[in-house]
């Protein structure tokens, strides 16, 4: 697989223009997804029976359900970040602590963010939604912030690790939609631009410092404290009352189907156990090995979105 990345961001008549280079041999929407096994006939029979049998079907889906729609994930074989680049993401101690990880943040979510707003639901996402309008899925978790599921009509759900389309004071807790922190970045940056190589899970880009240096962040417009996205960075953990809510959905569930996560994260992987606990039958498809493969029935090595809509929900 061949790969080469190119962002660039400059002002062009007073506004702000990102211009993006890919190039893979796989076409840009298979970039960031992982060599997996043709499918199986005999295990896409067996997933089927494991959903027509499912009454109260739990969902949870991880970044691998969302590298069919062109955003990279952490851990996948030879294409995730962590096998791709030295790169390591943001921790949440560091961002609270220091303006100046808070600026290289914003200044690489603020070139990134045209590109990862605009990615769009595949047909995994797609098939979770309408199994949902068609009372199959009772509950869908994500541990994924990029609001696929969202934009793909799912409402019975919960994201875990938040959402990077919202804007969060540190100081006085406001919300703001992302996209409103975008224009108040590009008024106070009018003459700033930057050339980035690379693309990381979360929205954001690669840039030197000296490109970082000069931009400038703006503060929570009604208290002035400090704007963190709407999200779970490393190192934090997730809201107790998030997590109780979730752990009830599990109980409320008479089966559970991981979809495109490792389960490496132990935020999302306790859900498993507490399904091991209720002895929920558990099946999970994902590309290559889990943290809880021997605690399922079935497991599938398969892309998400090739696989999920074969499935007949009814």
């Amino acid at each position: 697989m061949r790969m080469s990345f190119g962002l660039t961001f400059r002002t062009a008549k007073g506004r702000w223009v990102a211009n993006l280079s890919q190039q893979c041999s796989h076409g840009s929407t298979g970039l960031f997804v992982p060599p997996s096994p043709p499918l199986d006939s005999e295990k896409v029979k067996e997933l089927q029976r494991f959903i027509t049998l499912s009454k109260r079907l739990l969902v949870m889906t991880g970044a691998g359900i969302s590298t069919e729609s062109g955003i990279p994930d952490y851990r996948s074989e030879k294409v995730g970040l962590y096998a791709r680049t030295d790169r390591r993401p943001i921790q949440h101690g560091d961002f609270v602590r220091i303006a100046q990880i808070r600026q290289r943040y914003w200044a690489r979510n603020f070139v990134g963010w045209p590109q990862f707003s605009s990615h769009q639901p595949n047909p995994a996402h797609w098939a979770l939604s309408n199994w949902e309008r068609l009372g199959k899925l009772y509950w869908l978790v994500t541990q994924n912030v990029d609001a696929l599921h969202t934009k793909a009509g799912s409402q019975r759900l919960t994201e875990l690790h938040g959402c990077m389309h919202r804007v969060l004071c540190l100081g006085c807790g406001e919300q703001t939609p992302r996209g409103a922190l975008q224009e108040r970045f590009e008024v106070l940056n009018p003459t700033w631009s930057a050339e980035a190589h690379g693309l990381a899970p979360d929205g954001d880009v690669f840039l030197t410092e000296e490109q970082v240096q000069s931009f400038q962040v703006p503060p929570c417009s009604r208290c002035g404290g400090p704007l963190k996205p709407d999200v779970v960075f490393f190192g934090d953990t997730v809201n107790p009352d998030k997590v109780d809510f979730v752990h009830r959905r599990v109980k409320e569930a008479d089966s559970l189907l991981v979809v495109g996560s490792s389960l490496q994260v132990y935020s999302g992987y306790r859900f498993i156990l507490t399904a091991q606990e209720k002895k929920l039958p558990i099946a999970i498809l994902n590309i290559g090995p889990t943290r809880s493969d021997d605690l399922a029935c079935l497991k599938l090595d398969s892309r998400c979105g090739e696989l999920l809509p074969l499935i007949d929900p009814r």
